[in-house]
């Protein structure tokens, strides 16, 4: 009886709850793609047309994320998202096409709907969750997101470790692709179950709607805006950097130095360990006893030495094979070969090291989109740099998926994504040095200048 009058409490147009439904239709269908990717190559042994796919993704993503949020504001988050969602399940479902006919051409160009997609959904994920807490409660809300997001990342983990645990086979089976397929197929419905932010009020009575007119000439120029912003530009670097180390620790790590029951392991602690990650942050990043600036200088101090030990270990890990398996049928030269997690002495340390890359892209994504969020109270606003956070950080994983692409020497990508770092960090720290402690506010325009339509579209 406790947990039903639980359930009868939530309000539907409560905050949490639209970013529980959101957080929801990302755990099903983005949180699918993570596991899929993290398996390294889509799960194939040939890393080729997965990197090929991922390279599509991220330059149509590069696009639609810059316009992603403008494209929301003109037409609303129920559907842009359910549509979005789609573009998941046709991209899951390729390979089973390319199981079948070894053609790649068709998960590449699902690679670049997906981008399509992808672009949009996070533009539209960014804005509900920064922009519809109160702000002492934004990291919060990102963690909370963050939780149920990964959640689907472990999942996605799981599937394959399951379905695969007995088998010898180097490429995932179509079982998993078309679970995948399901699930994502749920997530994108889902996305129809969320309300207009014209309709959600906080708990202070307070709307999350600060400006509810637009249009897409005005829409066109807040895009243009946004490259003259200087604090947009100062967070360029750190917004290429976010998911540039995706490939590198996904393919010539777990794709190449573990069993692929392995990888499917290693996958539910990487996205479990960034549960753990955002959870911790958020305590920080939402302590009213310290100054907003405070907060963010030391969140920026964790981030920056957690990263560079991270790496620190990797280049130790790193020196010790320069491949992993081969399409020639030729294994990696990891020492004594494919790592498999019931290895214990020789799976904990890497193991270990791949669990702490979940962390550390925990805390350096929920720290960009809390630095986001402190910018800006204004929902719209906060959609296009929600949309700019994701277009440049896919113009990062577009240049890094084809370094792997290429053959680029495993340490030359490491070493890459360890000068990215340094050179995102200095950006990184004028911004939070000039945070003050309330984010700027736009004054509610006047109910006679936006239709009913817009009300409800916005």
């Amino acid at each position: 009886m406790g947990l039903f009058d639980a359930f009868k409490r939530v309000r539907y147009y409560s905050p949490m709850t639209q970013v529980v439904l959101v957080g929801l239709v990302c755990f099903l269908c983005p949180g699918m793609f993570n596991a899929l990717n993290g398996m390294g190559g889509g799960g194939q042994m040939d890393r080729t047309v997965g990197n090929n796919a991922n390279t599509a993704l991220y330059c149509t993503f590069i696009v639609f994320g810059i316009l992603g949020g403008s494209i929301v504001n003109l037409c609303g988050v129920r559907w842009t998202i359910a549509a979005s969602g789609l573009t998941y399940a046709l991209y899951s479902g390729s390979y089973i096409y390319l199981n079948h006919t070894k053609n790649g051409a068709f998960t590449i160009a699902a690679g670049a709907i997906l981008g399509v997609g992808a672009g949009i959904l996070w533009a539209a994920q960014g804005m509900i969750m920064v922009s519809y807490p109160r702000e002492e409660e934004k990291a919060k809300y990102i963690a909370v997101f963050w939780v149920i997001f990964n959640l689907g990342g472990m999942l996605g983990g799981i599937l394959p470790f399951a379905i695969n645990f007995k088998s010898e086979k180097d490429t995932l089976s179509d079982g998993v692709y078309i679970a995948f397929v399901v699930l994502e197929c749920i997530g994108a419905l889902l996305g129809l179950a969320l309300a207009p932010p014209s309709k959600v009020v906080r708990n202070d009575g307070s709307s999350v709607v600060l400006v509810k007119y637009t249009s897409a000439g005005k829409e066109a120029l807040e895009i243009v805006k946004l490259f003259l912003n200087p604090m947009m530009l100062a967070l360029l670097p750190m917004c290429f950097t976010s998911n540039f180390f995706y490939s590198y620790q996904f393919g010539p790590v777990n794709a190449s130095i573990f069993t692929l029951r392995t990888r499917g392991f290693n996958n539910i602690f990487y996205w479990g360990a960034q549960m753990v990650g955002a959870f911790a942050l958020s305590f920080l990043l939402d302590n009213q006893k310290m100054s907003r600036r405070k907060r963010g200088l030391i969140a920026f101090g964790i981030v920056a030495v957690f990263f560079n030990v991270i790496w620190g270990g990797t280049l130790k890990m790193q020196l010790k094979y320069t491949h992993g398996p081969l399409p020639t049928g030729e294994t990696t030269d990891y020492p004594d070969g494919l790592i498999d997690f019931l290895e214990h002495s020789r799976a904990a340390g890497p193991i270990i090291l791949y669990m702490l890359y979940g962390v550390g892209d925990a805390l350096y994504q929920n720290f960009a989109y809390w630095i986001i969020g402190s910018l800006t109270n204004d929902n719209q606003k906060l959609s296009r740099y929600a949309g700019f956070y994701k277009g440049i950080q896919s113009l990062g994983a577009t240049v890094a998926w084809q370094l792997d692409a290429k053959s680029v020497s495993y340490m030359h990508q490491l070493i890459g994504n360890w000068v990215l770092l340094g050179i995102s960090l200095p950006p990184m720290f004028y911004v939070v040095y000039t945070l003050k402690d309330h984010s700027e506010e736009v004054v509610q325009t006047d109910e006679s200048e936006y239709s009913e339509k817009h009300e409800v579209q916005v």
